[in-house]
């Protein structure tokens, strides 16, 4: 990992990362609220989720989405030259990842949701959202396969003890969630070691919002293009 950043890759590279830890611990009481029927389903993971269980669940993941790609951009400034290759990597996962997700929630919100409340659906079957069994449900596990990858891409390039040993932990145990995301559904129950996602993912997010915040910042000269230490925060 580089010894220092620019003051605006620190600043957004800790913002991106603390607002997609609280999106992704918002969606994780939303999921805990739906598979407990709270929202309006029977509950389970099996359950359709009501339009109040869209807004609930959708609107965090759809942001975390944009927050994500922002995040692992970021984090590619941090590689040093002869890992930058799995940064750059991972930013190209990380893209995939935010299209695909912020595709499926949008018409998921947008279209879907407000069908649903009203009884249109027809027209609408190609676009439903049914746990294991519909095209947007595939969709979703791509995306967040992808997603997996490009932690599991970042983590490589976190070598260090303290912070960085537990960012490559974490970041490395979300990337091993791969095969029970991706063939959940062929086989339903592996969604239940999938849901590890639920801590793995926001703990490896929290762990980078604190690299950035700590890391040191230096500033460029305008005239010259040259680097020069100004500091660092501890």
């Amino acid at each position: 990992m580089v010894s220092a950043i620019s003051p605006s890759t620190r600043a957004l590279g800790f913002w991106s990362a603390a607002l997609a830890t609280v999106f992704a611990l918002t969606y994780d009481v939303g999921q805990i609220a739906e598979w407990l029927g709270w929202l309006g389903s029977n509950g389970g993971p099996e359950s359709s989720s009501t339009p109040l269980g869209f807004v609930v669940l959708l609107t965090p993941s759809l942001l975390l989405g944009s927050a994500f790609l922002i995040l692992v951009v970021c984090v590619n400034q941090l590689a040093t030259p002869d890992r930058k290759i799995w940064t750059q990597t991972a930013v190209a996962f990380a893209t995939a990842y935010a299209v695909l997700v912020s595709l499926n929630y949008y018409v998921l919100l947008t279209l879907v949701a407000p069908r649903l409340a009203t009884g249109r659906v027809a027209g609408i079957e190609p676009f439903l959202f049914t746990p294991f069994d519909s095209f947007l449900y595939s969709v979703d596990i791509l995306g967040y396969t992808f997603m997996s990858v490009a932690t599991l891409l970042a983590a490589r390039i976190f070598t260090g003890d303290g912070l960085e040993r537990r960012a490559r932990f974490f970041l490395t145990a979300n990337g091993l969630l791969i095969p029970f995301l991706a063939f959940q559904i062929y086989f339903h129950r592996l969604i239940w070691i999938a849901a590890l996602w639920a801590v793995t993912f926001p703990v490896s997010t929290w762990t980078l919002a604190l690299i950035f915040r700590r890391m040191p910042s230096r500033m460029f000269a305008p005239a010259t293009g040259m680097a020069e230490q100004v500091g660092s925060a501890a």
